[in-house]
């Protein structure tokens, strides 16, 4: 993975999200934020929960858990990860979380403001994880 270039790709990704203002790439398996485009700069301590909480989101103790059951009672025994979107609306932005296709231990992350066409967000975030995952 070359960090330029993982860069260049959020950036491309971004700027075709309507209304995208930010946009990060996070390894959950380490918590580790890998790349961050953003309009507005942000401390690092700020950049740093956002990746932790990502982490949380996709792998925390209760969604293993619920995962597990899951996987239980219809008899499924793979690696195979049931929450692979996710979606935040808060007072003036939507988050959209992806957990990536070829790298499900990989997240990338859209944060756009709320008046945002959720569709076409939706569309153009899951069009862009494929050239983004492409870097690694």
């Amino acid at each position: 993975m070359s960090g330029n270039s993982l860069d260049v790709a959020l950036a491309k990704a971004i700027s075709t999200i309507p209304e995208c203002i930010a946009g990060g790439y996070v390894d959950i398996g380490s918590g580790l934020l890998l790349s961050v485009k953003t309009v507005d700069s942000h401390p690092s301590a700020v950049l740093d929960l956002v990746a932790a909480a990502t982490a949380d989101l996709f792998q925390g103790p209760n969604v293993s858990a619920i995962e597990a059951l899951f996987k239980k009672a219809r008899g499924v025994d793979n690696d195979r990860h049931y929450f692979q979107e996710i979606f935040v609306n808060s007072d003036n932005l939507v988050h959209v979380f992806l957990r990536g296709k070829k790298y499900s231990d990989y997240v990338v992350v859209f944060v756009c403001r709320n008046t945002v066409n959720f569709g076409l967000m939706l569309a153009k975030s899951r069009l862009a994880l494929p050239s983004i995952e492409a870097e690694m």
